[in-house]
């Protein structure tokens, strides 16, 4: 019994978990969160900039000296040269070990390695203003689509609406044919009425549900039927919420849109390219050390000394043989291995000037062809600020006509209402047939559904123009 009551709490717990996940709604300010962190294009856009961070740190160390170590290993046999005595030997075998290390450093080379981690700087720093840019699309995206949702949300409210209308009119109509008052046709017509109306809400049904997968594509989410968002009070649309002055707008957007920046940074890179070929056209200076030694098997040293050796120098004519005086003669022995490299090394210095006289014309068409990239992006930047311009000026006029159109429909929805009320009470006292209230009716439901469209437009186009002037998205 008590592993029964144990089951059961521990089930209890779970659907209490289940249903507290399933109430999780997702703020806008939350779905932009999660996708800056997960967007697979920010991750992209992120790596670049770990790309350019590689560059950049490599040009810095090509300032420094290199070091490079080398050694080889050769066997000869017959007549070959003893590269530790620099002499030929005769039919012997040689096993021969050379050990090498440089070192070189750039004094100068018109500037070419200082421009080229200028270049790369910036680079980097344009890189961010990718990322910033990629964040700042999908965040629009995410906007967008979460308003979709509250809109579709207020478009199927209003096709409930007007079926539960429709759905009293049936069963006051049905009432009134049972009782022999109205006629079958005025059932028929509005029951018909009741069917388009249901087709109506069944459609609205379906493009909320597309607007929460859209969303949720948007931010790489398996579909989840139990995602919600939050329903925030939105402000009515007024001349308050409208900035009235577009240039204004635009100069702030120039300097705080990372597209721009990010232009402004690929100038100046290709300002720097155009130095870094310039400065090809410089002499170059550059400073080496070596240090070098090397063994050889059969290279020999003096292992001791024999004195008063006579040796034989040569023959008389009559074959008598001549002995030199006696002398110290040397004892050759072995000689191991790090003796040798000890005592034959090596070492180096030297100083070198490279100066470009004729290269078939290579560093004047790389000057000309950086004039021509730097030219380019002057062009692409005035492009992107042109498109900017374009659109704060699209965004402005849409949403003052956003303004007027729900001005407008707002006063035309009370009277439509009112003309509604009246068709209806006349349709009840049989005044009015069933198509003349059917298409009042239907007049009602577009005009709420053109005032909210026009709402959410307005209230769309004002959050992009407060983002253009650098405001936090947000509802």
């Amino acid at each position: 019994m008590h592993r029964i009551t144990v089951i059961l709490l521990i089930s209890s717990m779970l659907l209490f978990s289940a249903g507290s996940f399933a109430q999780d709604t997702w703020s806008l300010e939350k779905c932009i969160a999660y996708a800056m962190e997960n967007n697979i294009q920010v991750k992209q856009s992120k790596l670049t900039t770990e790309y350019n961070k590689n560059l950049l740190r490599q040009s810095r160390l090509s300032q420094l000296p290199n070091l490079n170590g080398q050694s080889s290993y050769s066997y000869s046999v017959g007549r070959a040269l003893d590269q530790t005595t620099y002499s030929f030997t005769d039919n012997q075998k040689i096993n021969s070990i050379s050990i090498n290390a440089s070192s070189s450093v750039t004094l100068f080379d018109g500037f070419q390695i200082r421009n080229t981690i200028k270049q790369y700087e910036l680079d980097l720093m344009a890189a961010y203003e990718n990322v910033e840019k990629i964040k700042n699309d999908i965040s629009l995206n995410i906007a967008a689509a979460y308003l979709q949702i509250l809109l579709n949300h207020e478009l199927l409210l209003v096709a409930e609406n007007q079926l539960n209308i429709t759905q009293q009119q049936v069963l006051r109509t049905s009432q009134l044919v049972d009782a022999g008052k109205e006629a079958k046709g005025a059932l028929l017509e509005i029951q018909a009425q009741y069917a388009s109306e249901e087709l109506s809400k069944i459609s609205a049904e379906n493009q909320l549900t597309l607007s929460y997968l859209t969303l949720q594509q948007i931010l790489d989410l398996h579909y989840d039927p139990q995602f919600m968002i939050e329903f925030p009070d939105l402000p009515v649309p007024g001349d308050s919420l409208i900035v009235l002055d577009v240039d204004e707008v635009y100069e702030l957007a120039q300097t705080l849109m990372p597209e721009i920046r990010s232009s402004e940074l690929n100038l100046k890179s290709a300002s720097k390219e155009l130095d870094i070929a310039k400065g090809a056209r410089s002499p170059k200076l550059s400073a080496s050390a070596s240090l070098s030694s090397g063994y050889s098997d059969i290279r020999q040293q003096i292992t001791e000394q024999q004195e008063n050796v006579i040796l034989p120098i040569g023959t008389t004519a009559g074959g008598e043989t001549v002995y030199a005086y006696p002398q110290t003669v040397p004892v050759y022995g072995k000689y191991p291995f790090f003796n040798q490299i000890n005592d034959n090394l090596s070492a180096g210095i030297g100083v070198s000037l490279s100066i470009p006289i004729f290269n078939g014309g290579q560093v004047n068409t790389a000057i000309a062809n950086a004039r021509i990239n730097v030219e380019n992006y002057r062009l692409e930047l005035q492009s992107k600020k042109n498109v900017l311009y374009q659109e704060v000026q699209q965004a402005y006029s849409d949403a003052i006509a956003a303004l007027k159109k729900f001005s407008a429909t707002e006063k035309a929805l009370v009277s439509m209402q009112e003309s509604f009320m009246y068709t209806q009470k006349k349709y009840e006292v049989g005044l009015v047939n069933a198509v003349d209230y059917n298409t009042a009716k239907n007049q009602l439901t577009k005009t709420q559904s053109e005032l909210l469209q026009s709402k959410f437009d307005f209230i769309f186009k004002t959050k992009i123009l407060n983002f253009y002037k650098g405001e936090t998205l947000t509802l």
